[in-house]
């Protein structure tokens, strides 16, 4: 039977990569696929990685009825044997149903990838409906690593290099990057204490209880 699959992790570590994997593995065994993305750091209509590969895509328009585009496809004769989403955190929820469609009503395997939770430590509504729908939520083996070297478990939004928590929840921006809108992972701890790699080279590491509300 199709199912829905859904691979999440932080950022940094390797979902469109494996993305990116997963489409090469199914075409060279001879199957046809779509390729979906959406605010890909390449810009729009193409999946990227940080190791340099890339590949078209489908751009996933906040109104792009994918259970539709799907259907009508499959009506021109196209053949269809699996679906690629990467981004999938930035899809609207009645786009996760459409997926969720397209996999017991056309029997065509559906592989997301994306974020789970924003910098604010929320879930993202794509990823909170895909985890409420997938037949599988597979957590990313590769571990991106915090600036302390334990695993991170959080993204970071920083503002000219200074980290925030209040915001709009979608801005993109890239990890690594020190001027205005950028993304560093962050284990627990220094999430929510809030320092960044920057934060610590500068000698701003705090000794206070984390803020936890009482």
């Amino acid at each position: 039977m199709a199912e829905l699959v859904y691979y999440c992790g932080t950022m940094d570590s390797g979902k469109s990569t494996l993305a990116l994997q997963t489409a090469h593995n199914h075409k060279s065994r001879g199957r046809s696929g779509l390729i979906f993305t959406n605010k890909d750091r390449a810009g729009s209509g193409v999946i990227s990685s940080r190791l340099g590969l890339k590949s078209d895509a489908i751009e996933v328009e906040p109104e792009l009825d994918i259970h539709k585009f799907v259907v009508e496809h499959l009506s021109m004769g196209d053949r269809i044997d699996y679906i690629i989403c990467d981004e999938a955190q930035f899809y609207q929820p009645d786009q996760i149903d459409g997926l969720a469609k397209i996999v017991d009503g056309l029997g065509i395997d559906v592989y997301a990838f994306g974020i789970l939770a924003d910098f604010r430590t929320k879930l993202f509504p794509g990823s909170a409906r895909l985890v409420e729908l997938a037949d599988r939520v597979n957590t990313l083996q590769v571990e991106a690593l915090c600036w302390c070297g334990s695993r991170a478990t959080h993204n970071a939004r920083t503002v000219n290099g200074v980290m925030v928590t209040e915001g709009e929840q979608v801005v993109v921006g890239d990890v690594g990057k020190s001027d205005e809108v950028a993304y560093e992972v962050l284990c627990r701890r220094h999430h929510m204490r809030q320092v960044t790699a920057r934060a610590s080279r500068a000698g701003h590491i705090s000794s206070d209880p984390l803020p936890f509300n009482e």
